[in-house]
């Protein structure tokens, strides 16, 4: 992660500031990495907010990964009520009152995005529209910009995930029936489907944003949708319980980016569809929750096969046993 003040995370709300005020106004408070990784998940009552606050989470200072800042921009003077339903997003800010400023008018989602820098992981390169000038010869691009669903590319979770697929690859694993659980943006199952083009691939989400998100980002990055072979079926589904997933088990290749705790939760209905002998991608963890959630798989039956470290989030890769007899 930079040592700059750069966005991990935007979500979408306004354009330009108000237009009857010509201002905007930022609210500032501590969070956790923690909390960050959760808000990108979850916004909870700001949701209901019209039009929706710019929400950026940073990492100020590298040296302390664990101090992290949330910025919040509204076209208008939050009032009291807008400020409690951020200060309650942030337990660890509880008790801190939130910086409250006016800043000049400002296209806050052009600046965000510009702000996010192209990632490089293995042979993939995501990047905005800001850098579509600058892919490298020899890399897979996907352009997802900034927006209402997580999966960037920018937070070390979905760059770890990336970079565990490319080593699968180059390791010469082939998949034929892959599901990308809690997508975002759909691109680890784009990243996935551009590794094993004949794959029968799944995305699925429990926020129906995410999977729009999804749909307009697939015609953008030229990605065929359907349930055929070499093209991606799209699923709003809390689990693993929904009928089109259980019909399309069972899978040798399960990405799951999502936080520790769903993770362990789900352990059983993830490895009851994972085939014998296939492959588990887990992120979405803090290095301190590795252990728990590997141990809740190993009591499943899946073993710790590969582990890619990026910060304080590691991406695990676990195999499932293949039974004897």
């Amino acid at each position: 992660m930079s040592a700059k003040h750069t966005p991990e995370k935007v979500e979408t709300g306004f354009s330009s500031g108000d237009a009857s005020t010509g201002e905007s106004w930022k609210l500032t408070l501590p969070c956790t990495a923690q909390e960050a990784r959760i808000l990108e998940e979850d916004i909870g009552l700001l949701a209901e907010l019209d039009p929706l606050p710019v929400l950026m989470t940073s990492e100020p200072d590298p040296a302390r990964p664990e101090q992290w800042q949330l910025d919040a921009y509204f076209e208008n003077k939050p009032d009291d009520v807008t400020i409690a339903l951020i200060t309650a997003l942030i337990p660890s800010a509880a008790g801190v009152t939130p910086k409250i400023e006016k800043v000049e008018q400002a296209d806050w989602v052009t600046l965000s995005q510009a702000g996010l820098e192209p990632v490089r992981a293995g042979r993939f390169f995501v990047h905005t529209s800001t850098n579509a000038d600058n892919i490298p010869v020899n890399a897979k691009p996907f352009l997802i910009e900034a927006g209402l669903a997580f999966g960037t590319g920018q937070h070390e979770t979905t760059t770890g995930c990336l970079m565990m697929l490319d080593r699968l690859k180059r390791e010469g694993n082939l998949y034929r029936d892959l599901i990308d659980v809690g997508t975002g943006t759909g691109l680890l199952a784009f990243a996935a489907m551009h590794l094993w083009p004949r794959a029968f691939a799944t995305a699925s989400d429990i926020d129906p944003i995410s999977i729009d998100v999804t749909r307009e980002n697939a015609e953008i990055n030229d990605i065929p949708l359907g349930t055929r072979e070499g093209r991606l079926a799209l699923v709003v589904a809390e689990g693993m319980q929904h009928r089109t997933i259980q019909r399309r088990a069972p899978y040798d290749l399960i990405i799951a980016n999502i936080l520790a705790g769903p993770l362990i939760e789900m352990a059983p209905s993830i490895a009851a569809v994972l085939e014998e002998g296939g492959t588990l991608i887990l992120a979405g963890l803090l290095d301190s929750q590795a252990h728990r959630v590997a141990t809740a798989y190993r009591r499943q039956g899946l073993r710790l096969a590969g582990r890619i470290d990026r910060g304080e989030w590691p991406t695990l890769m676990l195999r499932k046993r293949r039974r004897f007899g």
